[in-house]
């Protein structure tokens, strides 16, 4: 059934509000209309397209980096709370994959988890003392992938951060990074400094 401009218009708005990563092509598949339609909506309404909803979204939710500098993160993090999780975003370009397969190289997927372990850090000085990866599926140009890293324990002078990296909800990457950390923080409470 076909909606009304208004109603469309207005559930699109819930929509992006609801999910705001949500492309252009997504909607248009959701609501049955076309991209373009989309798109005129989204003027019209004042939203904006992706990639600036994401600078918006992480702009509200994020903390401070302290470890490395935002230029150094592989991929745009759109979720921080240090030392708890955080999320990135890496859209797969014909710069990040082999040019005779279009597969993506590991080592632009491993960064992307090893930049977000080290972001997640509550800490001027975190670094990789050990990890542990898995690919479970090759990755194509033109995929986005997004990587979620959680906090899973904290001691003295280390930290266990888990990443798992999705494309379209399949995961496709995994990896558990021991961090080093300087512990020049305040421990939390239930915290043994």
């Amino acid at each position: 059934m076909k909606r009304k401009k208004k109603e469309r218009q207005e559930l699109l708005k819930q929509t992006l509000e609801a999910n705001p990563f949500m492309t252009d092509e997504a909607l248009a598949d959701q609501f049955a209309v076309s991209i373009q339609t989309i798109r005129l909506d989204r003027m019209e309404l004042a939203i904006p397209e992706l990639r600036e909803r994401i600078k918006d979204v992480a702009k509200q939710q994020l903390d401070d980096v302290k470890a490395l500098s935002p230029e150094e993160v592989i991929g745009e993090i759109v979720d921080l709370q240090l030392d708890e999780r955080a999320i990135s975003i890496l859209d797969v370009k014909n710069e990040h994959v082999f040019s005779r397969s279009g597969i993506a190289r590991g080592h632009h997927l491993f960064a992307q988890a090893n930049s977000l372990a080290v972001a997640i850090i509550d800490d001027q000085l975190a670094l990789t003392a050990k990890a542990t990866i898995r690919f479970t599926r090759q990755v194509q140009a033109g995929e986005r992938v997004i990587a979620k890293a959680q906090v899973v324990d904290i001691d003295l002078a280390l930290t266990k951060v888990n990443v798992l990296s999705y494309v379209d909800h399949e995961l496709v990457f995994s990896g558990e990074f021991v961090m080093y950390r300087s512990n020049d923080r305040e421990p939390k409470r239930g915290e043994q400094k």
